[in-house]
């Protein structure tokens, strides 16, 4: 049993009263618990009863995607109409922490941990083969024999998802986390949001029960990445040096990753995220001006510009669900994604409230709805783009193949090999894929220790090895009970309850917001 700890706390710690010392760490007692027994029970169970799990984790999957779609496109569309709002009205002049409070990081190293803990893994992933899975297969009726308006809409569909709801999510959940813990002096952890509407009842019951559920969100969010990244990187290492593509080299990749995100997770945000966040984003740009100057420059600079207007012109029928014929691409890839972010948006959300601090509210949404949907425009039209027309112009490909035959995660190595110095271009990718890998595995170990801690920020390396280790785990356990449907149906449970949830965040944030833009 734990015992009281007897540390000292600053006043706005709220949760300092649930803090034990536990085998020589503090942690949160209700949330740590919790969270910590209920995710052990899930992965026992998983583990012990595989072929149950791999029919309930299907079962869930069809159910949640058929009948709830509503929710998550719904909550979607509503947060970027608010954070629309928020861009041109006066509480976009608010400042976290205050009006003397100056941002802790550059504007460089800030985007480049916002580009590594928001996008992560899946640019590697999607980038490819989304635009090509849509040109095979175009929604909104769109005919697949009607060539280049399916091109067109497979680009423009694929920014889609990666684009202004995705974004309008994290920042959201940001802010209200942000000014819960700059202007308030709450911790920041996601109860603390809550305030502007519950006051003092978010250090109760219900405020243990958000902390856990962000908890579950982002450890399965993380799990859903980290089982696709390793499936891509057994790919590209069985296409490189002829390693067998098996679920043993999957679990090993997990294993070996997390070791190297415990080490950064270790090192702390300023020697370990950062420094690896900014490796990954200048390794990221490397790779993409060499597809753009070695494919064919001017039509990636000229499709960007064009996939930007269809991206607008498609946004509207893209977003709705009433009435849609498209139902594979509607409920397959549409809802997946929605509720990947929103199980994604406590960790996201809470890493880039940590790191945006001294930035305005019209700076931080403004920079999280334009630059990552420009820069994702641009890698799209580059790689995916470029796929697309090889394949238009030269007949059947190696990306085409891959994706028509479900093996998304070959589609990179396909394209890669496609192009002068394929064999280096594809090990560098698969360096990026692991240095992705491990930034999105240490920010959200970080993430979910300060949650686990009762929102304190300088946690014991012990806590932070701890999660690190068990987010793995956790991976390894959905790849091997359920593959790929297991990792969506975890994002798509967890996403569900915090599509609700962040809707009410956002109508907390906009009450503080409001009140510190008039001086109450």
């Amino acid at each position: 049993m734990g015992v009281p700890s007897r540390k000292t706390r600053s006043p706005g710690d709220q949760l300092g009263r649930d803090n034990v010392e536990f085998l020589g760490l503090e942690v949160h007692k209700p949330v740590f618990f919790v969270s910590s027994l209920a995710i052990l029970a899930f992965v026992v169970v998983s583990l012990v009863f595989r072929e149950a799990a791999a029919g309930a984790f299907a079962w869930l999957y069809a159910g949640v995607v058929s009948t709830l779609d509503w929710v998550f496109l719904g909550a979607a569309n509503l947060l970027l109409l608010f954070c629309l709002l928020l861009l041109v009205t006066p509480v976009g002049r608010v400042r976290l922490g205050g009006p003397d409070a100056r941002p802790e990081f550059s504007l460089w190293s800030w985007v480049a941990m916002l580009f590594a803990a928001g996008i992560g893994i899946g640019l590697m992933f999607f980038g490819v083969a989304e635009p090509v899975q849509h040109f095979l297969e175009p929604p909104l009726g769109v005919a697949a024999s009607d060539t280049e308006t399916a091109r067109n809409l497979a680009v423009a569909a694929t920014v889609f998802h990666w684009g202004f709801q995705a974004w309008a999510i994290y920042a959201v959940v940001a802010l209200a986390l942000g000014f819960a813990a700059y202007n308030l002096g709450l911790p920041l952890t996601l109860r603390a949001a809550f305030h502007p509407l519950l006051g003092d009842a978010v250090w109760g019951r219900f405020g243990h029960c958000i902390d856990v559920l962000a908890v579950f969100a982002t450890l399965f969010g993380l799990a859903t990445s980290l089982g696709l990244g390793s499936e891509q990187l057994a790919a590209g290492l069985a296409e490189l040096f002829g390693v067998p593509d098996t679920n043993t080299t999957r679990i090993v990749l997990i294993s070996g990753v997390t070791s190297i995100a415990t080490i950064s997770v270790v090192a702390g945000m300023d020697r370990g995220i950062r420094r690896l966040s900014e490796a990954n984003l200048l390794l990221a740009l490397l790779l993409l001006l060499f597809v753009v100057a070695v494919g064919p420059t001017l039509e990636v600079f000229a499709g960007s510009v064009a996939t930007i207007g269809h991206y607008l012109g498609a946004i509207g029928p893209l977003s709705h669900w009433i009435g849609r014929e498209d139902l594979d691409f509607l409920h397959g890839w549409t809802t997946f994604y929605w509720a990947w972010w929103f199980s994604w948006s406590p960790f996201v959300g809470l890493f880039i409230a940590r790191i945006s601090r001294g930035r305005t509210v019209r700076q931080v949404v403004g920079c999280l709805l334009v630059v990552p949907v420009l820069l994702t425009t641009l890698w799209m039209n580059a790689f995916g783009g470029t796929a697309l027309s090889l394949h238009i112009e030269g007949g059947e490909t190696a990306v085409v193949e891959a994706v028509g035959a479900g093996r998304l995660e070959m589609a990179l190595f396909g394209f890669l090999q496609s192009l002068p110095l394929g064999g280096l271009t594809s090990g560098i990718a698969i360096a990026l894929v692991a240095v992705f890998f491990i930034t999105s595995s240490d920010s959200g170990s970080l993430v979910i220790d300060t949650i686990t801690a009762g929102g304190r920020t300088d946690t014991p390396a012990g806590l932070r090895i701890f999660w690190c280790v068990f987010e793995g785990i956790v991976a390894i356990t959905l790849l091997v009970s359920g593959g790929l449907v297991a990792l969506q149906t975890a994002s798509l449970i967890t996403g569900l309850p915090f599509a609700l949830l962040v809707m009410a965040m956002g109508f907390g944030a906009w009450k503080g917001l409001r009140a510190a833009a008039r001086g109450g």
